[in-house]
């Protein structure tokens, strides 16, 4: 089905947070200001890195890292909680410039 290969092809287009961090397009301290960003606001919306790749951490974030409040005596600050959402954006696809 060339439809589905146009489709998987895609998706191999998109890197990861850690690929785009590797080639030198996104720096580490950008994912630190992300992370801290999410952290202090998770409803803050997508979070715009300079190359012009954007990423909505919260959607990122619910995939590998369950929200704090699901588990008894654990707060937003929570240093595992920031590992797990840092983990997640490392493994996230964000969106390239010029998409919408």
């Amino acid at each position: 089905m060339p439809g589905l290969y146009y489709l998987f092809s895609m998706l191999d287009e998109y890197q990861t947070v850690a690929d785009l961090r590797k080639a030198g397009t996104i720096t580490s301290r950008e994912i630190v200001a992300a992370v801290d960003t999410f952290m202090r606001n998770p409803h803050a919306g997508p979070y715009h890195f300079a190359s012009g790749y954007s990423l909505d951490i919260a959607v990122a974030a619910v995939a590998l890292a369950p929200a704090p409040e699901a588990k008894a005596g654990q707060g937003r600050q929570d240093k595992t909680y920031r590992n797990a959402v840092t983990v997640a954006v490392m493994l996230a696809r964000p969106t390239p410039p010029g998409s919408a």
